[in-house]
């Protein structure tokens, strides 16, 4: 899933909720209430235009959604490696003779949080039946909505794209039209059939865009249902402040969900399984504040008014001495929480551009002429490892013996390259548009790229953006070269491989609009495969095309270093939870 932009320097895996840029919920409560002691304050880096499962195209949107929509399956909290498990669904899906056709029994009595959209019940919350599993799944369809879930299913669902297909003909997605891979079998089962077997279907079934929403707020809100959430899950929105804050309140008709008591070796030594059993969420508030600058977000956390944080480049020698907390740390019990993180930062170069999109060796001489081990050292930390291709460590596919011809420093072969692509010196070469954002780190970060650019004679002209104008950016195929990452929405490596389908072109996940239909059918096999040294292999292969095609620019695999204050239990690095406050629990005698 998207995250932000590399030169933004957040970590991807850390705690870090995302604030949106739209306006107060109408429906909410905006009287200020006192502060019981039992409130999450997290902290939020960038903006969301809203919290609708459909547009969670970004981890920051997916931690947001994640409060208040839930699937039909998660990742357990604890154990390792990650494990599905059901959330929505009352067991794990059954899979059918033919490979092809999941048969999913959903939980009984769980509810939708009260709200007016449900008028048949005064505005109380109503069951969750198969009829809303259907009803959205057919909303990522929908092509006026443009979903960025839309790629997950696309040509995967039997008789979704001729859905499709018909609403864009008829300029109107018409809901009631059946789906033949979407049949609601009873009011708590439905039947979902692919077109082929897919070893990373039910991976879907946990992603935030893949919540569960009631047709009856969509209707209502309409295009403002991004401000109005309606979900199942453990926490309801308060308060929707683009300015300062957004608040959720606990969902006081939540069903019972406990904390896990299973997790991996050492988790009990950890005092992770000390609330094995106890009903969820723990937390009555959860309170996102909009930090956009990484120091006021740091001197908060030091001040007790932040819960949870990463750490700051630039704060960096401060915490951490020898990669361990340091003793000023130490003595206020604060924790340190390190992970390997399943992502990569990159730099994309946009395909579709006529001057980068078509010059291969240019694109190879830039990603020749940046030093990622400088880079790494000046804005990680030393917190990364180089990256050679998409895959992270960790995942089936990845070669740490392999080195990119193309990311191994040395300038005298970036000119050579240069001249070979046609611009000696970078004589006759049009500045070029490099897309970010407009925070300090986010500056700082593109200065290094430009001065990296300038042996070459290449020269930007830097726009800045608010982060959901970046993505609009991204989706309108604007601009020639950007900074990003993508963090894993599962534990495969074709989650990074799709990034490179040229299906999934913007506005999908496949931002720098590449095509090769080599790689593609390379990617189409793989996806008929399951996992093997075979798949592996051809795994590798796709990314030897890649690595000469050079699409990407690739920098990084990042370890997340993030703290906690002592008050703060449960907190245990991960991927891919997005619904992970609901295991956070206050000591309020700690926090007094």
């Amino acid at each position: 899933m998207k995250t932000l932009n590399l030169r933004k320097l957040v970590s991807s895996l850390t705690l870090v909720a995302l604030a949106t840029g739209s306006v107060l919920i109408g429906s909410a409560c905006t009287t200020k209430r006192a502060d019981s002691g039992n409130t999450l304050n997290l902290v939020s880096t960038a903006k969301i235009k809203g919290i609708d499962p459909a547009h969670a195209d970004d981890l920051y949107s997916g931690l947001e959604v994640g409060r208040v929509f839930e699937g039909l399956l998660q990742y357990s909290y604890l154990k390792r490696p990650y494990v599905l498990e059901p959330l929505l669904a009352e067991s794990m899906p059954e899979m059918g003779a033919d490979g092809k056709t999941y048969t999913i029994h959903l939980k009984k009595g769980v509810l939708f949080q009260d709200d007016k959209a449900f008028k048949a019940t005064q505005g109380k919350g109503r069951e969750m039946t198969a009829e809303d599993v259907v009803f959205t799944f057919k909303r990522l369809a929908d092509p006026k909505l443009s979903s960025a879930g839309w790629w997950l299913i696309d040509g995967k669902i039997v008789g979704i794209n001729e859905w499709h297909d018909a609403a864009t003909k008829a300029g109107k997605a018409d809901y009631a039209a059946a789906v033949e891979g979407l049949k609601v079998i009873d009011p708590h089962t439905v039947q979902i059939k692919l077109n082929q077997h897919s070893f990373q279907f039910l991976y879907t079934l946990a992603m935030p865009q893949a919540g569960i929403v009631p047709h009856e707020a969509v209707e209502l809100y309409g295009d403002e249902f991004l401000n109005h959430p309606v979900g199942t899950g453990p926490f309801k929105l308060e308060d929707f402040n683009p300015a300062s804050k957004i608040s959720y309140v606990r969902n006081p008709t939540y069903r019972k969900e406990v904390f896990p008591s299973e997790g991996e070796a050492g988790d009990k030594e950890a005092g992770l399984l000390a609330d094995a059993g106890k009903p969820l969420p723990f937390a009555d508030r959860v309170v996102v504040q909009i930090i956009t600058e990484t120091q006021p977000q740091w001197l908060n956390f030091l001040q007790g008014k932040l819960d949870v944080s990463p750490i700051p480049k630039d704060n960096f020698a401060q915490a951490i001495v020898g990669q361990e907390l340091s003793p000023e740390l130490k003595a206020k019990n604060m924790k340190l929480h390190k992970m390997a993180q399943i992502e990569v930062t990159h730099t994309t170069f946009n395909m579709a551009d006529p001057i980068v999109g078509k010059n291969r060796l240019l694109r190879q001489a830039i990603s020749t002429a940046f030093d990622q081990t400088a880079y790494n050292e000046t804005f990680y930390n030393g917190r990364a490892i180089e990256a050679q291709g998409p895959i992270p460590p960790g995942l089936a596919g990845y070669d740490p013996s392999f080195k990119n011809p193309y990311r191994q420093f040395n300038l005298a072969k970036a000119k050579e390259l240069m001249s070979k692509a046609g611009y000696p010196e970078g004589k006759g070469l049009p500045v070029l548009e490099y897309l970010t954002l407009a925070d300090s780190t986010s500056r700082q970060g593109t200065e290094f790229f430009e001065r990296a650019l300038a042996p070459l004679g290449i020269k930007l002209k830097v726009s800045t953006f608010s982060w959901p104008e970046f993505n609009a950016a991204l989706k309108n195929k604007k601009g020639q070269m950007w900074s990003f990452a993508w963090g894993a929405d599962y534990p495969d490596a074709e989650n990074f491989l799709q990034l490179f389908y040229s299906k999934n072109m913007s506005p999908g996940p496949n931002d720098s609009n590449y095509s090769n239909p080599e790689f593609d059918r390379m990617y189409e096999k793989s996806l008929t495969m399951k996992d093997s040294p075979e798949r592996t292999a051809l795994y590798q292969s796709m990314v030897k095309v890649l690595v000469e095609d050079c699409p990407w620019i690739f920098d990084a695999h990042r370890l997340a270093f993030t703290l906690t204050q002592p008050w703060i239990k449960n907190y245990k690095p991960h991927d891919l939870d997005h619904g992970r406050s609901k295991y956070l629990r206050i000591d309020g005698s700690l926090k007094k």
